[in-house]
């Protein structure tokens, strides 16, 4: 499938109006922003940043309030029973969600104390080794007293497909005794037909969230569940690489592959379900889902999930009910890691916009799956397949599938699949290899390879070969573990070779019927990883820069990605009955890709500094990994990401910030940072508020807060990132930083920038006492105009030794 990022889109015809769900915001505060003024009804807001005691009779009293004023509205609107109210959201925003018809919708736009009606979309989801890669066992478990209290007392929360709690990634026997967790206050559901509890002492939380997916006539209780239980895998497998349990063995058809551990193997999990196995979800579900994971006091927030498409009454990507409940989230000191998206190799294909959100482009790591066919002429192909090879110093005979059918009638079928044993010849496959065709039906899913190892089993043959004749942009080759032994040939030119051979081997009769199997081969040991120096590279998919301010994708002056983490290949918990990947169902792990994969990484990690710097803010957690991260490879070089050639073979291309953000997470650099770059509430509005074409009207509906223009420009916003997407003449961009370290350091500040705009920074040097903050500018000047983005880098380097770098992209135009 494509990479963890799919949805399934059915269309219904309809012949009459029939009601759909709106997702409403009403003037007046949230709890998170309340600060009073209501009658009867005190403050409930805290500062930026801190979180709210969510059982107190403030707050509750507060909640009760708001709701009765959603039901009151609707009550004396509409006639009972011609509407449904699924939802009130009143931690994160003051609103609901309804399943109205269009007309209602219309009077509630108009109706007074209504700040904005949205039309509910769809989102999707955007689909071991790892830890030793990041350097966590070395380097980030034992600071924090070793993997057994790695991410100790923090809780993720995951808004994804559910959980699966009897993997042993999830479990709490066996583990030290966990202890209280006083500031979480999260339910836990039921199964419906065992009525267990979905939680233990490592999952804190488990609740799922389907009310507008049932409106909508999209959920199926019979494969979906009415319960936080995983029907698809997803969930599950982004749970474990945050914070699975350590050292859990990794084990699939009698092969071991190594151990698999999350980034945060002691964090606790929170389950939020609101998507689904074959619709994806949609925004008021994973709406509520966010403002209930806030309420329950959730440390850090993992999002696999991203829009389908832009909300058709939003004209910005910063602002609609999803980002703003996003911010709310933030400004009570969540932190929120989002997938990119899977959009890449091409510009402008990310799904996550927002400064208050950590936005995660996948890397591909050190460690390859290859294999090689070795054919009787003496020619070795290169190939992928994660299985066992065929016996030692001994060739098999080759049959294709298309010769060794019982009749000819079975080609309805497609054959050359393998997917079905019974249209073959068993005597003319037993004890051969078996050559395959990888045709469309393996992309679109409705072939797979673990069919292609039951059809060889069951055939007795000694193997199987998958062979690509002909491939389009962006088809996606995985190798697929195996318990026989099996080789995916990718290389058309290498598939080509292989059917010169066959075809060269075999004799046949004047109707093309085999007179005899002369082809020979072997299939060598595909088991064993080969480590690779070139890593981290970004990955072919994984959505691309520049980010847009609204859906006429114009440029924002905000650079996203923000981060660069694994996303490629990655081992992690499965669900049995997970359907998202047909090559997995059934298993216990599966190895996928997706940036659906990088955003836990990140989201674990964030869990490990915040672990450490209890009193950080997500923005401080945010700059530590950004000015913390690499722009190097391990074999010294600059990052490299996979592009298309002109002949549309994946390459690799030398990478800019707006594949990779900042660069590739570095997790120990990040635990001590030396500066950050803080921002709160007020700066994410004042960056709207300077945003061109953003009106205060809008930003109003949205934050119930008026505007502030202080910030005079977006680009002045406190990112550990600078972005102009329009530089005319000289602009000047400041940034303020702040000294985490526990002394006096002073840093040295230079800045480059490729020829076409000039770079300055001042001051040139600033000292800085334990807990200062000091601010500095930069200066651009646009030299020549060469219509493309030029990219560099302003650095701060300590005399301590701490190295704090930004990137900067920017976009000279003529006066």
């Amino acid at each position: 499938m494509d990479i963890g990022l799919r949805i399934f889109v059915v269309s219904v015809l309809l012949v009459t109006v029939t009601a759909e769900v709106y997702i409403v915001t009403m003037e007046g505060d949230p709890i998170i922003s309340y600060k009073g003024g209501e009658n009867g009804f005190e403050a409930t807001a805290v500062e930026s940043d801190e979180k709210i005691d969510t059982s107190s009779e403030l707050v509750t009293s507060y909640a009760r309030h708001l709701e009765r004023k959603h039901d009151m509205i609707l009550g004396m609107l509409f006639e009972e029973g011609s509407y449904k109210k699924l939802y009130s959201y009143k931690h994160l925003i003051n609103g609901f969600a309804a399943h109205v018809s269009p007309e209602q919708a219309e009077t509630l736009r108009r109706a007074p104390g209504v700040r904005s009606v949205d039309k509910d979309w769809k989102v999707r989801r955007l689909t071991t080794h790892t830890p030793e890669f990041l350097g966590l066992p070395t380097d980030v478990w034992p600071t924090g007293g070793g993997f057994d209290r790695a991410g100790e007392d923090i809780v993720i929360g995951f808004v994804d497909s559910g959980i699966y709690p009897h993997h042993p990634s999830f479990a709490s026997h066996h583990r030290l005794p966990y202890g209280p967790l006083p500031h979480y206050k999260g339910k836990c559901e039921e199964d419906p037909h065992t009525k267990k509890s979905f939680c233990n002492r490592k999952i804190v939380g488990a609740q799922h969230f389907a009310e507008a997916a049932k409106a909508a006539g999209a959920f199926n209780p019979d494969i979906d569940y009415a319960s936080p239980m995983d029907g698809d895998g997803h969930g599950s497998h982004t749970a474990a690489i945050a914070a699975g349990n350590n050292g859990i063995q990794l084990r699939m058809h009698g092969y071991e592959f190594g151990k698999a551990s999350g980034m945060a193997p002691r964090a606790r999990i929170a389950v939020y379900k609101a998507l689904y196995r074959l619709f994806g979800g949609f925004v008021a579900d994973v709406v509520a889902a966010i403002d209930q994971a806030v309420h329950d006091g959730v440390d850090i927030l993992s999002l696999s999930v991203g829009p389908n498409s832009p909300p058709t009454t939003t004209k910005t990507t910063f602002l609609n009910p999803f980002d703003a409940t996003l911010l709310g989230a933030v400004k009570a000191g969540v932190f929120v890691a989002q997938a990119a998206g899977n959009g890449g190799p091409f510009p402008k294909t990310l799904v996550s916009y927002s400064p208050w959100i950590t936005t995660v482009a996948a890397a591909i790591d050190d460690r390859r799956y290859k294999n090689h066919l070795t054919l009787g002429n003496g020619k070795m192909l290169a190939g992928m397949g994660l299985s066992p090879p065929t016996r030692p110093h001994r060739l098999y005979t080759l049959v294709s599938a298309n010769d060794v059918l019982l009749d000819s009638s079975v080609s309805k079928y497609n054959p050359s699949d393998c997917q079905r044993p019974e249209v073959f010849n068993k005597k003319l496959v037993e004890g051969n290899i078996l050559l395959c065709g990888y045709s469309f039906n393996f992309v679109v899913g409705t072939a797979s390879i673990k069919k292609v190892v039951a059809t060889t089993k069951h055939l007795g043959a000694a193997g199987f070969v998958l062979v690509v004749e002909n491939v389009s942009p962006g088809t996606k080759f995985d190798p697929v573990p195996s318990a026989i032994p099996g080789i995916l040939i990718t290389d058309v030119s290498k598939s080509m070779d292989l059917i010169d051979y066959y075809n060269a081997s075999t004799s046949r009769d004047w109707t093309g019927r085999v007179k005899s199997f002369k082809a020979e081969g072997s299939i060598g040991d595909g088991l064993a990883p080969v480590l690779h120096k070139s890593a981290p590279q970004v990955a072919l998919f994984s959505a691309r820069g520049p980010n847009t301010k609204d859906f006429s994708f114009q440029d924002a002056d905000l650079l996203k990605p923000d981060i660069l983490a694994p996303g490629y290949l990655i081992w992690a918990a499965w669900c049995p009955n997970g359907t998202d990947e047909p090559n997995y169902v059934g298993e216990g792990f599966a190895l996928i890709s997706g940036t659906s994969m990088a955003a836990p990484h990140i989201a674990g990690i964030a869990a490990l500094l915040k672990q450490k710097h209890p009193q950080w803010s997500p923005a401080a957690i945010k700059s530590a990994l950004m000015t913390t991260s690499t722009v190097i490879d391990r074999a010294g070089r600059l990052l490299q990401a996979q592009q298309y050639s002109d002949t549309e073979a994946v390459t690799l291309v030398k990478a800019t910030p707006f594949d990779y953000g900042s660069g590739h997470v570095n997790p120990s650099a990040a635990l001590d940072p030396g500066l950050i770059f803080d921002a709160g509430y007020e700066d994410y509005l004042g960056f709207l508020c300077t945003t061109p074409g953003i009106s205060a009207h809008e930003i109003r509906n949205y934050t119930n807060t008026p505007c502030n223009y202080n910030m005079k420009h977006p680009s002045n916003f406190n990112a550990p990132s600078i972005a102009v997407s329009h530089l005319v003449g000289t602009q000047t961009v400041t940034r303020r930083v702040t000294n985490v370290a526990e002394v006096e350091e002073t840093y040295t500040i230079t800045a480059r920038m490729q020829p076409s705009i000039a770079i300055e920074v001042n001051p040139p040097a600033m000292t800085l006492r334990p807990g200062a903050s000091r601010t500095f500018s930069v200066t651009m000047t646009v030299r020549s105009v060469s219509g493309v983005y030029s990219f560099g880098e302003v650095k701060l380097k300590g005399s301590r030794g701490h190295k704090v770098r930004i990137p900067v992209v920017a976009l000279g135009h003529r006066r």
